[in-house]
């Protein structure tokens, strides 16, 4: 049986928790129902501690971003260009500001949901990018600071052997595109492109 990630595997630094991520299950169980279950594929890192301008707590505590301040293994979901909503969750100490954004994910259990949510998105378009996977499992920003360890969003982890991880830098910012601190599992469909690493860590 898969463990269920706990607080302590996102108290760590951002870009270490992004990394590990990367082929882990996320479960949506709305009402203690599982409706649906992904493997994360591809992932961001983001860091508000003054080094890293892409990130949204980079001027600041704001409404907006006050539970990316917060403790770690909090969702942290907002909208982007007023249109898509995309998914986060908070990483290291309580009164630091950093969080995973989830970049593309691979469905396991409910896509026939998944398709119905996403109009009928043909595979791997199905949910390869920020706006589309959490339109296909039905994510909304009332989880906003929903807490992993209660759920309806929660972390399963990894079994077996770990992915090969690429490194990029991130895609689609006006300022911190230079961090490269996009990881994404190298060998599976459901990344969205760019595809080409800067380098592969792992086996």
């Amino acid at each position: 049986m898969r463990r269920r990630l706990r607080r302590p595997f996102f108290d760590r630094p951002c870009v270490e928790v992004a990394k590990d991520l990367v082929g882990t299950r996320l479960v949506h169980a709305p009402n203690g129902r599982r409706c649906a279950m992904v493997r994360v594929v591809e992932v961001e890192a983001y860091v508000g501690d003054g080094t890293d301008p892409g990130a949204h707590g980079h001027g600041g505590i704001t409404p907006r971003t006050s539970v990316m301040f917060g403790p770690p293994g909090h969702i942290y979901v907002y909208r982007s260009y007023g249109m898509h909503t995309c998914l986060n969750v908070v990483t290291e100490a309580d009164g630091r500001c950093a969080a995973v954004l989830i970049r593309a994910v691979e469905p396991l259990e409910g896509i026939e949901g998944m398709r119905q949510n996403r109009g009928g998105a043909v595979d791997p378009a199905l949910a390869n990018g920020p706006g589309k996977l959490t339109q296909a499992l039905g994510i909304g920003l009332e989880l906003y600071g929903a807490d992993v360890e209660q759920g309806p969003l929660y972390f399963l982890a990894r079994t077996g052997r770990a992915p090969r991880i690429g490194v990029s830098r991130r895609i689609g910012l006006s300022r911190g595109m230079e961090h490269p601190y996009r990881f994404f599992d190298v060998d599976s469909e459901w990344v969205g492109p760019p595809r080409r690493p800067l380098e592969i860590i792992g086996r």
